[in-house]
């Protein structure tokens, strides 16, 4: 019998059949929506609250804090809870009502501030004042080691070692670091390829980071390539991905599939896998699929 837990991880891939006009090449979205948390966070949220446990940083009665755009910061409320701890997230306030609630669902207390780079001074501040532990997705090993155990792996076994192309959006950028470090381990030709936003353009789970919030996680030589999305592309791939393959996803999976494609049309030939990163019912108080 498995808990909850034992749920995380092992997500399918499902071939893009439809949007992809290669014949030669092949897409594969991985459906991190299927975690039981609902997207991709639960993997890094599991691996840095179990990881601090077991080497006594996080001890019986802490008090967690962290800031999040929304999906790590519903990961942590349901993992937090399994194993008895109180936490408190920190969000923007124009994140959407689903991400709010589900949090308070599992327990945690919600603060919502002006934007993300408020709500990680904040987070900072209260971690340094010792009442809390702070988990800092954006600095801690942990974050992207929990993609170097699991979705490096998962990826490499599931396409039979042919994956040549690995895309992801760049938020934390925890998925594309640790998913990097392993894929090109087993093959040094493996391109990974990140999507970031066009100036202006404003996609939840994928950041353009002003330079003194970079994530000291981020190594730029981990990334072959980035491709620019903006907020159009992102938001018309999403909902083609609902209508044409039946992959309800967010606005990140959008971009990251938008960048697949465009890759996919410069190739003579390849295996692509991008990260969907969550399930589309967190934007359906959005105008994501309005």
């Amino acid at each position: 019998m498995a808990g909850i837990i034992d749920l995380i991880g092992n997500t399918p891939l499902v071939e893009i059949q439809k949007l992809n006009t290669n014949p030669n090449v092949q897409i594969f979205a991985k459906l991190e929506g299927n975690n039981p948390g609902g997207s991709v966070k639960d993997r890094a949220a599991l691996n840095m609250v179990k990881s601090a446990i077991e080497r006594g940083d996080i001890k019986p009665g802490m008090r967690l804090i962290e800031a999040t755009s929304g999906n790590t910061g519903i990961a942590l409320a349901m993992i937090a809870r399994l194993f008895d701890l109180e936490i408190e997230l920190i969000m923007p306030a124009n994140s959407t009502k689903e991400r709010t609630l589900t949090m308070e669902a599992f327990g945690a207390k919600v603060i919502l501030l002006e934007d993300i780079e408020k709500c990680r001074d904040y987070a900072d501040e209260k971690g340094a004042s010792g009442d809390y532990f702070l988990l800092n997705q954006f600095a801690n090993p942990d974050n992207y080691l929990a993609h170097y155990k699991t979705t490096g792996p998962e990826i490499w076994r599931d396409t039979e070692h042919r994956v040549t192309h690995f895309v992801s959006s760049m938020g934390t950028t925890g998925s594309i670091m640790g998913t990097s470090m392993f894929l090109k381990e087993q093959n040094q030709n493996i391109q990974i390829v990140g999507c970031q936003p066009t100036e202006g353009s404003s996609i939840p789970g994928i950041r353009r980071w002003p330079k003194a919030y970079l994530p000291k996680i981020f190594d730029a030589s981990r990334v072959d390539r980035i491709i620019d999305v903006s907020e159009e592309d992102a938001t018309l791939m999403a909902r083609k991905l609902a209508k044409t393959e039946g992959i309800f996803a967010g606005m990140s999976s959008g971009g990251a599939c938008h960048a697949a494609l465009q890759l996919a049309a410069e190739l003579e030939s390849g295996v692509i896998v991008f990260i969907a990163c969550d399930r589309g019912d967190r934007y359906l108080s959005s105008d994501l699929f309005g």
